[in-house]
């Protein structure tokens, strides 16, 4: 099966960045090119107070279709304030918003220093915990400190998802034994970085795999026809969908059921 042939609205994307400003032209063209591709629903990624507000914002105009998160990327980190907590609060009351997140750890580039990073971290654990919400996590160059501090908290969080998961086999044991969900990104279509994910497809548990995108960012590098443009966007899902379906020995039909009940069981969305 192609992913021209995925029966309509079948796949959801956990995480796509739609308040992002390369979408602000052709945002709803986007959103029905993905419609039509077969992704019915698209959980939009807040990484700082203005994108989980747009995020937000942008679930409302179509429900059931688009959900939220409310977060504080760890490239932010170092604009954390004790305010924060406030506005997180009462965006995740919102029934559109379905985690707190993108948190977490990102020790590549340190745009925030990593005593920052670690503070807003820690404070939005304890929001989802406080909400009951589960977690969107962020891990890049940071995996035993990520791993210490989310111990710290992993008892009482509800679920939590290692978001565009691209680390080794030891990080993927680490985070199974943690209980974490795993998703999945065009990553694994860049013959350069991403081929070792193919092995570890198999050693997801079936209830565990999360899809998602990434949009704009993680262009799968094999898609054929190339587009003219770099940026990513929901409609290509299916085709990260077709590359997992093939580690793991599903038709593309199974990958996109199972993967979407994961994701509703994981978010609490119908």
């Amino acid at each position: 099966m192609s992913s021209t042939d995925l029966p309509a609205h079948t796949l959801i994307d956990v995480g796509a960045n739609l308040a992002h400003d390369s979408f602000d032209h052709d945002r709803e063209q986007v959103l029905t090119r993905a419609r039509d591709a077969g992704v019915a629903s698209i959980v939009i990624t807040g990484s700082c107070a203005s994108s989980s507000r747009a995020a937000l914002e942008l679930a409302r105009t179509r429900p059931g279709q688009l959900f939220g998160t409310a977060g504080v990327h760890p490239h932010h980190a170092k604009d954390w304030t004790a305010e924060d907590r406030g506005w997180m609060r009462t965006l995740a009351a919102n029934p559109e918003v379905v985690a707190i997140g993108e948190c977490g750890l990102d020790f590549c580039r340190n745009f925030s220093s990593p005593e920052d990073q670690e503070l807003a971290f820690r404070a939005q654990l304890e929001i989802a915990i406080e909400t009951a919400l589960p977690v969107f996590l962020h891990q890049r160059d940071a995996h035993e400190r990520f791993c210490v501090i989310l111990g710290d908290y992993l008892d009482h969080l509800s679920r939590a998802v290692a978001h565009c998961f691209t680390g080794s086999q030891q990080e993927l044991d680490d985070y199974l034994d943690m209980g974490l969900y795993i998703g999945i990104t065009g990553w694994i279509c860049d013959e350069r970085r991403g081929h070792h994910l193919r092995d570890l497809i198999p050693a997801i548990p079936q209830d565990r795999l999360l899809l998602e995108t990434d949009s704009p960012y993680l262009l799968p590098r094999d898609l054929d026809p190339k587009p003219s443009g770099r940026r990513n966007e929901p409609m290509y899902l299916p085709h990260v969908a077709e590359t997992v379906a093939g580690c793991s020995g599903e038709t593309l039909e199974e990958i996109a059921e199972r993967t979407s009940g994961n994701a509703r069981r994981f978010f609490s969305i119908d």
